[in-house]
């Protein structure tokens, strides 16, 4: 009697010791989720605290100015004579807003072009082959681009046109262009081949050839996607500066050509802010084109935000 009791006893101490040991895993567990938690909370709390900390110093900064300037002479005016008190913006929004334009023109094409490619059509070592091709492309630096635009482009653009400088819209354009092309490519290449198969199946049952396949199922079904690529693209070519400055002529006029030397708000901030003072009506116009930017990033994310959510919707 005393070996099958004594086996008994020693079952339940080894039982409730498994059970501690559970009992003290439970706990480091719990422990560590709440810790994950309210370092998560934290962490957005302080993303949201210094965003805001952006939005109102360069929003209040920029708002100073139409203390001492109109509204509508600031939007409106094409006047840019800091020296005569003249800050008339609208050349440098006209500016923006016609070389994403180009860009866009120029690298939406040939961006989509290629994700189909890479999607549907190229083998899968040429598929092997660009993909890492163009996440190399995304990270170089853009300064590297403007250098490349500086000393390839210019002298080939020249030559071409027979201007005499070569810079303007149409070189500022070409740089960018292949800079948002491997945003554009990889992100549309992804929502291609997110596209149930289904769909192809019953486009080919139905006697489609791939042409039509792609371009009346897949680009159709993707094209929430590809929309919050191109968007993605905009945000870059909108707020890039160091590639811009190197290749657009930094005049600040309307380009009336692709020819003409130009400035758009970025090369605009970045080549006078540093020559002025801070309690100036000068440094209020130049972060008011700051805010400008932010602005319009800020309205470009919400329609991507707004596309992604209906297409999980969907």
């Amino acid at each position: 009697m005393g070996a099958p009791v004594q086996g008994l006893a020693s079952r339940a101490q080894k039982g409730l010791s498994e059970v501690k040991v559970s009992e003290k895993r439970h706990s480091r567990h719990l422990f560590s989720n709440t810790l994950s938690r309210y370092y998560f909370i934290f962490s957005i709390l302080a993303l949201c605290f210094v965003l805001g900390l952006v939005i109102i110093f360069i929003g209040k900064t920029a708002l100073l100015l139409f203390a001492h300037l109109s509204p509508a002479e600031f939007f409106f005016s094409f006047n840019w004579t800091p020296e005569e008190d003249a800050f008339g913006a609208a050349a440098f929004i006209v500016n923006t807003l016609s070389l994403t334009a180009l860009t866009l023109l120029i690298a939406v094409p040939i961006s989509v072009g290629m994700a189909v490619l890479c999607a549907e059509i190229a083998p899968k070592w040429m598929k092997n082959f660009i993909r890492p091709v163009l996440d190399l492309l995304v990270g170089i630096p853009s300064i590297v681009y403007g250098y490349l635009g500086l000393t390839v482009l210019l002298p080939f653009l020249r030559r071409v046109s027979g201007e005499g400088l070569g810079d303007g819209l149409l070189a500022a354009a070409l740089v960018l262009a292949l800079m948002v092309l491997p945003t554009i490519c990889r992100i549309s290449d992804d929502a291609i081949v997110a596209v149930p198969r289904k769909y192809r199946d019953a486009a080919y049952a139905l006697g489609s050839t791939r042409l039509q396949v792609i371009m009346r199922v897949i680009l159709p079904a993707a094209s929430r996607g590809i929309i919050s690529a191109i968007i993605l693209g905009m945000t870059r070519a909108v707020g890039e500066t160091m590639a811009v400055v190197m290749v657009i002529g930094n005049t600040p006029q309307l380009a009336k050509t692709l020819f003409t030397p130009s400035s758009v708000l970025t090369s605009n901030i970045v080549m006078q802010i540093s020559n002025v003072e801070f309690d100036s009506t000068w440094n209020y116009a130049l972060h008011m084109m700051a805010f400008l930017l932010l602005l319009i990033s800020f309205m470009l994310i919400l329609v991507i935000r707004i596309l992604g959510r209906k297409r999980r919707d969907a």
